[in-house]
């Protein structure tokens, strides 16, 4: 049930006509409490869309009682009319959930919105849509508003971790512009326990940075990325923090999979392990350039082992190795040894979806894992028919 798993809130997804083929393109997730303590993370990215801008203004307080997210435009680069139509949004929320009884200021609505850039958001229909959508909120609409954030997804994304008595659950979408910074994608996380914002706020930035900031499917950061989590507290119970951060953990990494499961025109997943590094930082950056090479990717998906590109990929960063020390493996088959040809790389097996790739630097203890994809033309196809 995605993020209507937890008790305390309710959900719907609708077709607003935002987008001109009909589909479902606007959600609304509302916490009915009694607690409604939110954290957020969001796009790293100098270039913000308005949603954003607004949204971390709505988090600082602390409390979100509402999210409205709209895909078929992502009200980005659009000044302050984009703004405004922002602020507007959050207000009719606030609007129609006051009149339903529950009495809500704009300051607590959260905005998420995904699509092209550059392009005004048609209020006309986006307006009117709210209203539509809170009139279908249900504890049972968490799939739906899931469905009607879609953009490029071919499938919606949910999740859900049973705690001892409460729950975490949680929608994502995204399959391209997936690259780490902060967030990468949209996601709305809700939970049941009784947790304060604080509480939240470090259970999140934890999570993100070892599963949200860790995949790389195509090195292009978006504008709009957001991810929030929200607490009604409605179970009465109150975990401790690391059984509480670990289920927030579950859910960032089971959705973070499946963003890279569905990424655009991809036809294989790469999981990159950097073993033996220095520092974690240097075994994040070492994994996001090898994530990031496009021959190796071009490579990888035509089922070519080629390890050359790998070390290629190593040597543009800053961690500390010794060229001559490194070792590869893909798929198990260390195909390079000390800087050097290793076993025959004609036992490498690439038939299958998962490439396992293993670069160790040789430098220390730490390690860390990306995830990324191969490059492939339904890729470009599909990016450069998108404005279309």
């Amino acid at each position: 049930m995605s993020v209507t798993a937890a008790q305390g809130f309710t959900a719907a997804g609708i077709a607003a006509g935002i987008k001109a083929n009909g589909n479902p393109d606007l959600a609304l997730v509302v916490n009915t409490g009694p607690r409604r303590a939110a954290a957020g993370v969001f796009t790293s990215n100098r270039v913000k869309a308005a949603p954003v801008l607004w949204s971390e203004q709505v988090v600082r307080g602390g409390e979100v009682s509402a999210v409205v997210l709209n895909s078929g435009g992502a009200n980005a680069c659009t000044g302050p009319r984009g703004f405004q139509d922002t602020h507007a949004t959050a207000e009719k929320v606030a609007e129609v959930l006051s009149a339903a009884g529950t009495e809500t200021g704009a300051g607590e609505v959260a905005v998420a919105s995904t699509g092209l850039i550059g392009i005004l958001l048609p209020m006309d229909k986006l307006l009117p849509g709210i209203g539509t959508a809170a009139a279908e909120l249900s504890a049972h609409g968490g799939e739906k508003a899931a469905i009607a954030i879609k953009t490029t997804d071919s499938v919606h994304k949910t999740a859900v971790v049973e705690g001892a008595g409460w729950t975490v659950g949680g929608m994502a979408k995204g399959a391209g512009m997936l690259a780490p910074g902060l967030a990468t994608m949209l996601v709305v996380l809700t939970t049941d326990a009784d947790v304060e914002t604080p509480v939240l706020d470090r259970a999140l930035r934890d999570a993100t940075r070892q599963t949200f900031d860790r995949i790389d499917s195509d090195g292009c950061m978006s504008t709009n990325d957001t991810v929030l989590l929200l607490a009604s507290g409605a179970s009465g119970t109150a975990p401790g923090y690391d059984e509480f951060a670990a289920a927030v953990r579950s859910v960032c990494d089971d959705l973070a999979r499946q963003l890279i499961g569905d990424a655009e025109g991809a036809s294989k997943d790469i999981r990159i392990e950097v073993i033996n590094a220095a520092t974690e930082d240097d075994a994040v950056e070492v994994g996001r350039s090898i994530a990031r090479n496009n021959l190796l990717k071009c490579a990888l998906h035509g089922e070519d082992p080629n390890w050359g590109r790998v070390l290629s990929a190593i040597g543009t960063t800053k961690a500390a190795f010794d060229p001559d020390a490194l070792n590869v493996a893909i798929n198990g088959v260390w195909v390079c040894k000390k800087g050097s040809v290793g076993d025959d790389r004609d036992l490498v097996d690439m038939r299958y979806r998962e490439i396992r790739i293993t670069a160790d630097l040789a430098e220390g203890s730490e390690s860390a894992v990306i995830w990324a994809n191969d490059l492939t033309a339904d890729y470009v196809h599909e990016n450069s028919a998108y404005s279309s």
